[in-house]
């Protein structure tokens, strides 16, 4: 087995992808199996269960496309753990205990990405020991520099654990700049939106042929910024209007002849939909059947409760993705879900879905008009806006930049694997200049 050179990791919040770049023009991406087909990006997802070797314990696991199979087909769910990516600013949260093994958080990452080496080495017939790596401009949860430098630190760990002896990061949208870039003729100056499950990330830079034959400048770059925010933010909108009234969000008990709320920090951990397992705790399980007695509207409660029993948070993600990718084609979609004694049908407008992520949307415009501001640039000044990752369909995300560019100016292409591409031709321009 030779040792392959070019390889770029987009290890995402959502999802992952991995890719060789041969050439400037020729960059495989690694295909995986799925119950849903051939596809090139993997689940960043971990699912654990326990098990039994020669009258031991063990702790088996399996990722990405197997896990989610694993974890939909067994009789009793194990642990299901997702939007790893998004704890790594978070000091506090160094480890968990997963069925009675203590395990850091790049442990559960570097299962993760172990799992994704060994396909790409099966894949490509090389053995892969180094890669360049992408990252936020801000990672979820940092505000301050060293908190990002803290958080990738922590990333370069999980990938030291899973076998890289060797490893680059690079800014997820320069990689997307690099992707772009090899798809030009001419020179631009080119705004990047990298829209993520869990952040939006900006870069204003210089590129094209003549950028490439020169070789790269520091001065290329402009500028970056980014917010901690993206998909994930707005699959917690539809949650919080949606699913969360539909099993008891806003409706009320009877306590002591007083009319009193039910407790609402629960759904706040429903719209972090990969958080819903936290929910089976015994005490928290206990407390919501003592709520049920009490509510006014017990079979909402009763709802919820099976939804945490039987952890349903993978097909409540995928429902609301459906949802939200209906409202990117159409103007009204019916959001479903059905499981036991849950039953959710509501349409919803894209209209009403829009102001729900009004905050969001301005975050994201206060983002984009700062760094422009910062880096001296007039939109006028940008030759084109390359727009990916899956947040950036929805319609009312590329109002901002058409109002601020014009959608003459707009472009996209590969959405959920530009990134990992960019990284593949980075670490291709790398080995060109180092050769080994």
């Amino acid at each position: 087995m030779t040792t392959a050179a070019a390889i770029g990791v987009d290890f995402g919040t959502t999802n992952s992808s991995i890719a060789r770049a041969n050439s400037p023009g020729d960059v495989d991406l690694v295909q995986f199996s799925s119950i849903e087909g051939i596809t090139d990006a993997y689940r960043s997802l971990l699912y654990l269960e326990r098990g039994q070797e020669r009258g031991a314990n063990v702790l088996k696991s399996w990722t990405g496309p197997e896990g989610i199979e694993r974890y939909l087909s067994a009789d009793n769910p194990g642990r299901l753990i997702q939007s790893l990516k998004s704890f790594l600013s978070t000091r506090s949260l160094q480890s968990t205990d997963v069925f009675g093994r203590h395990l850091t958080i790049e442990d559960l990452i570097a299962r993760i990405l172990r799992d994704l080496r060994e396909k790409a080495q099966h894949q490509f017939g090389v053995s892969i020991k180094s890669a360049v790596i992408g990252r936020p401009v801000r990672f979820v949860g940092a505000d301050k520099e060293e908190e990002n430098i803290y958080a990738e630190n922590r990333l370069r760990s999980a990938f030291e654990i899973a076998g890289y002896k060797s490893t680059e990061f690079e800014l997820e949208p320069v990689a997307a700049a690099y992707y772009y870039e090899s798809t030009l003729d001419h020179d631009e100056l080119i705004l990047i939106g990298d829209f993520g499950g869990g952040t939006s990330d900006f870069s204003l830079v210089h590129v094209g042929p003549t950028i490439r034959q020169r070789g790269r400048l520091a001065s290329d770059l402009l500028g970056n910024a980014g917010v901690g925010l993206a998909g994930d933010a707005f699959d917690a909108k539809i949650i919080r209007h949606v699913v969360s009234p539909a099993v008891g969000a806003g409706t009320n008990i009877r306590s002591m002849h007083k009319i009193l709320p039910v407790p609402n920090w629960v759904y706040g951990k429903l719209e972090r939909w990969h958080h819903l397992s936290f929910l089976k705790a015994k005490d928290v399980m206990d407390m919501l059947k003592s709520v049920q007695a009490q509510a006014l509207e017990p079979e909402k409660i009763a709802a919820l409760i099976h939804m945490i029993k039987e952890d349903l948070g993978y097909h409540l993600h995928r429902a609301v993705q459906r949802v939200k990718c209906d409202l990117s084609e159409s103007k009204e979609a019916v959001f479903r879900f059905s499981n036991g004694s849950v039953d959710i049908a509501e349409a919803v407008k894209r209209e009403a879905f829009e102001t729900w992520i009004s905050d969001e949307l301005e975050q994201i415009e206060r983002c984009i008009d700062s760094l422009l501001r910062s880096s001296g640039v007039h939109s006028k000044d940008v030759d084109m806006v390359f727009l990916t990752g899956g947040s950036s369909f929805v319609p009312a995300v590329r109002r901002i930049f058409e109002t601020r560019f014009g959608a003459q100016r707009i472009r996209a292409g590969n959405e959920f694997t530009s990134v990992a591409r960019g990284l593949g031709l980075k670490a291709l321009a790398l080995a060109t200049a180092h050769p080994q």
